[in-house]
């Protein structure tokens, strides 16, 4: 009676073998046919991380502080709530990557993608919950003091956050001075992704 049992797991399991193994070769089967894996800016489509995918800067993610601890050193602080499969948030993210080349010595940039937050927030000015209404990408910079001085939502132009980084600095307006260069080129962006 044991050895019929023995017999017939035997046999199962060998069914089992077969069957499993059937089932890999057709995967890798049609792995090996599907088109390649195309990142693209274009689509709301989850590609990963937006900033090293489509800034050429992955160094903005996770951020290195929080609000609340720029504000204890006495640094501006701009808040970026993003989400990664956001083709607004894709595009932004080069915005960022520029800004971080002109202020992120003296600002602390921090990216934070919304579907980490809670539903909602604390209300304390520095928890960045408080400013998440589900709309991406969304803009927030603080001045020295902790005090919110722009609040937008969308594809800003650089122009709009750069202009009020200049307030915040109490540097001369655009019109009244340079344009803005880098010194040191940020990474660059890999074109073959994001087309």
């Amino acid at each position: 009676m044991v050895k019929r049992f023995l017999q017939s797991l035997f046999v199962s399991l060998s069914g089992l073998r077969v069957a499993l193994t059937l089932a890999l070769s057709i995967g890798l089967l049609w792995l090996s046919t599907s088109s390649p894996v195309a990142a693209s800016a274009a689509n709301d489509d989850f590609d990963g991380n937006i900033f090293a995918l489509y800034a050429g800067n992955g160094s903005l993610v996770p951020p290195k502080q929080t609000i609340a601890e720029s504000i204890a050193q006495g640094r501006p602080s701009l808040l970026v709530l993003y989400l990664e499969d956001s083709m607004d948030c894709k595009l932004f993210a080069s915005k960022v990557s520029r800004l971080q080349g002109f202020y992120g010595r003296y600002t602390s940039i921090i990216p934070i993608n919304i579907d980490s937050l809670p539903l909602e927030g604390s209300g304390e000015p520095t928890d960045p919950a408080t400013y998440n209404d589900q709309l991406v990408p969304k803009t927030v910079l603080f001045d020295r003091e902790g005090n919110v001085v722009l609040n937008v939502t969308g594809n800003v132009p650089f122009e709009t956050i750069d202009d009020k980084f200049r307030e915040v600095f109490n540097l001369l307006p655009r019109d009244e001075s340079e344009e803005l260069v880098l010194r040191e080129p940020l990474n660059e962006i890999n074109t073959e992704l994001s087309q």
